[in-house]
């Protein structure tokens, strides 16, 4: 482990104490005038932040340096995804080494009427472009002159002669649409600021639908863009009035229908809008008052009706089959028609339709998996029994990542944590699998790693799942160095996967441990609600029965073991400091939620109101707000020893804003005990993902795992 430089001087923060007062709790706040964004004095102390915390891991460098050399090396930068075909033509995106971002392109697809060879994608060479190759996007021209940059989503209308795109230049997801036409190569006059995730073109092309944000960075309204108009003129298709609830639309399979939703972690709505006829209206299909989290597919056809996967008695979800004239206000789910029950030992994610098969993503013994049911005789006596592919991982992640009315297969992305993204295609008619690509890896072996599954216990008997990492000539038989890593919130599960940089530090002899606490989704419902709102606290005692588990049965060298997470599982970092920091030796919190109650006691901060379905209402409930007070990380900080602290944030990041980590870390600096540097590094140019562009991106995260094996004394690779 380095030593800090001497001559290392901690910024000292302000206090300006201001009072918050809810319920008859009075609490101070020092530190709040740290949430004016433009402010100089802000600024000037964000960037006095950064040169401190240049100056403390000014030795990691040349760590820095080796980690992103190494993920560089193994990356294959010039190489290209599978060609999927999509109305007439191969759609595919590009990666150039040199260049940090992706270009889309497209060839036109042949059409002989052979299923099998109009479906085989074309084999294309990295290296070289086709001559017919068009380009429809350059990531790296469209970034040029910009300090951040991001794509916010892309449509085709029916023709494939038009493209709506939207780009984000300051990490604020708050993007600009743009339309081009494909066959000059010019941009329309069309430009819209201010829309968010979400866009689709009318069947006849005329129109562009697309999504905005309020002033609390909510989508609330959907709106319709009539190309040639002034953009002032666009008329709202649709507007979500309760704060709680999150706004959003899909093309239905056949893309004639728009089928609107609003929702949150707890129960959602859904609506359609008939986009062939002018005069249509929008018509309520499943009602927010039946409090159903659930999602709509609409199947073709004139019969009208509408599959639905739903958790109407039925916490892990069931899917079920209803004419559209059974839905509507005065639906009632108990009659609709039966196409998958309820499981306690499956929970269905959801589904997608084919022209033959209805497609289910299915999450079972922690694993997500595909599974087919022939839509002939679907929900009647004559349904045929579901198909699930094999494969041959224990853990893995397997998800449909394609499927349309047309296409005689399914597309499937495949990962494991020590099988690198492989993409297979799903023949329909008689279920052969075809692996099209393995993503290739430069100087890697997986037989060199093993990636095995253990259970701790929690303190209420509750048995926690662990995946752990590690190099497969580890010796075990000593305790080791270990990352231990959770998140646990928003029923999100933390899947198989591989990814490159973890390399860097199984190879510098670490275990990695990844702690599938509740609050996730990875056991189904249930696992997610016994970590929400007044459950909350089972996610960091299980973070920190986990650990134990790690020390008592030998994995984890007690001084050398870190933890780490991002986003709310940085509020789990920031809870497992005040909670137990000396099973420590450092704590990385990524982009943190640490001041949770400040945050969601303010509706008009982003997202706050919509939070209450995950945390609570402390406005409203009193034993809501007592219940984050008692563990919200910023108000709990004491006088107590801390470890090694690194709190890492983006300036204009929107889902959790800057102000948290750097209140936070001042705090810590004032009433630590320990001796051990607290850390505050901030990007400036950067949204919630941090800077933009793949090797931004790596160096972000050689800096974190740098800090990491330094704290661990593991800054050599392991022969």
């Amino acid at each position: 482990m380095t030593p800090e430089p001497l001559t290392a001087s901690a910024p000292i923060a302000a206090k300006n104490p201001v009072t918050r007062t809810f319920h008859g709790d009075t609490f101070t706040d020092d530190y709040e005038w740290m949430r004016e964004k433009t402010s100089p004095q802000v600024l000037d102390h964000l960037k006095a932040e950064n040169a401190y915390t240049d100056a403390v891991t000014a030795g990691q460098e040349p760590l820095r340096q080796a980690i992103f050399d190494e993920i560089k090396a193994r990356t294959v930068e010039t190489d290209l995804s599978v060609p999927t075909r999509r109305r007439g033509w191969w759609y595919f995106t590009r990666s150039v080494e040199g260049k940090p971002y992706t270009i889309q392109c497209r060839v036109k697809a042949q059409q002989t009427g052979d299923l099998r060879a109009d479906w085989t994608p074309p084999v294309i060479d990295p290296e070289t472009a086709l001559e017919a190759e068009q380009v429809l996007l350059d990531g790296n021209q469209l970034a040029q002159g910009q300090t951040f940059f991001a794509l916010g989503g892309m449509a085709l209308n029916e023709e494939s002669n038009l493209l709506a795109y939207c780009i984000d230049t300051a990490g604020d997801e708050r993007f600009t649409l743009y339309v081009k036409d494909l066959d000059t190569g010019r941009l329309l006059p069309d430009v819209i600021e201010g829309v968010f995730y979400g866009l689709a073109f009318s069947p006849d092309s005329s129109t562009v639908f697309y999504v905005v944000v309020d002033e609390s960075w909510r989508p609330h309204q959907i709106k319709a863009h009539v190309l040639g108009t002034d953009p002032a003129e666009d008329t709202v298709v649709y507007q979500e009035d309760d704060p709680g609830m999150w706004l959003g639309f899909d093309l239905s399979t056949d893309r004639t229908k728009l089928l609107i939703s609003s929702g949150n972690s707890e129960y959602a709505e859904t609506s359609v809008l008939d986009l062939t006829a002018p005069a249509a209206q929008v018509r309520l299909l499943v009602p927010r008052s039946l409090r159903l989290l659930h999602g709509v597919d609409l199947l073709p056809g004139a019969d009208g009706a509408a599959v639905i996967t739903h958790d109407y008695q039925s916490p892990n979800n069931m899917v079920s089959l209803a004419g559209l004239d059974q839905l509507g206000g005065q639906t009632q789910p108990a009659q609709w028609r039966t196409v998958v029950e309820h499981q306690q030992t499956v929970k269905i994610e959801g589904t997608v339709l084919t022209g033959t098969h209805l497609v289910l993503s299915v999450r079972r013994d922690t694993c997500e998996r595909v599974q087919l049911i022939a839509l002939d005789g679907l929900g009647t006596d004559a349904q045929q029994a579901a198909l699930e592919p094999a494969f041959e991982d224990e853990l893995f992640t397997a998800s449909p990542t394609f499927a349309s009315l047309e296409a005689p297969l399914i597309r499937i992305g495949y990962t494991a944590d020590f099988t690198p993204a492989r993409v297979y295609d799903l023949w329909l008619q008689d279920q052969s699998l075809v692996l099209r690509k393995q993503t290739p890896v430069n100087n890697y072996n997986a037989e060199d790693y093993l990636s095995t599954r253990e259970w701790a216990v929690a303190a209420d008997g509750t048995r926690i799942p662990l995946t752990i990492m590690r190099r497969a000539d580890l010796d075990t038989s000593v305790p080791n160095p270990v990352l231990v890593y959770g998140y646990g919130s928003y029923e999100a599960s933390m899947d198989p996967g591989f990814g490159i940089p973890r390399l860097s530090v199984l190879d510098r002899g670490v275990v990695f441990v990844i702690a599938h606490v509740r609050g996730g989704g990875e056991l189904g419902r249930d696992w997610y609600l016994q970590g929400k709102k007044l459950h909350k606290k089972n996610t960091f005692t299980d973070f920190i029965d986990a650990t134990r588990y790690l020390l008592d049965t030998g994995w984890a060298d007690p001084q050398r073991l870190v933890a780490l997470g991002g986003s709310a599982g940085g509020l789990l970092m920031g809870a497992i400091a005040n909670m137990a920091p000396q099973l420590y030796t450092a704590i990385v919190a990524q982009v943190p939620f640490v001041d949770a109650l400040t945050s969601i006691l303010d509706p008009e901060l982003p997202l706050s109101a919509l939070e209450w379905e995950e945390w609570g209402n402390p406005i409203e409930d009193k034993e809501v707000y007592d219940y984050m007070k008692s563990y919200s990380p910023y108000e709990n900080v004491t006088a107590q020893a801390y470890p090694k602290i690194a709190a890492v944030t983006s300036l204009n990041d929107t889902r959790v804003l800057y102000v948290e980590p750097a209140k936070w870390v001042a705090k810590l600096r004032e009433l630590t005990t320990g001796e051990q540097p607290i850390l505050l590094k901030t990007e400036m140019e950067g949204g919630h993902g941090g800077a933009s562009g793949r090797y931004e991106s790596w160096k972000s995260r050689a800096w974190d795992y740098a800090f990491i094996l330094d704290a661990l004394g593991c800054r050599e690779i392991v022969d």
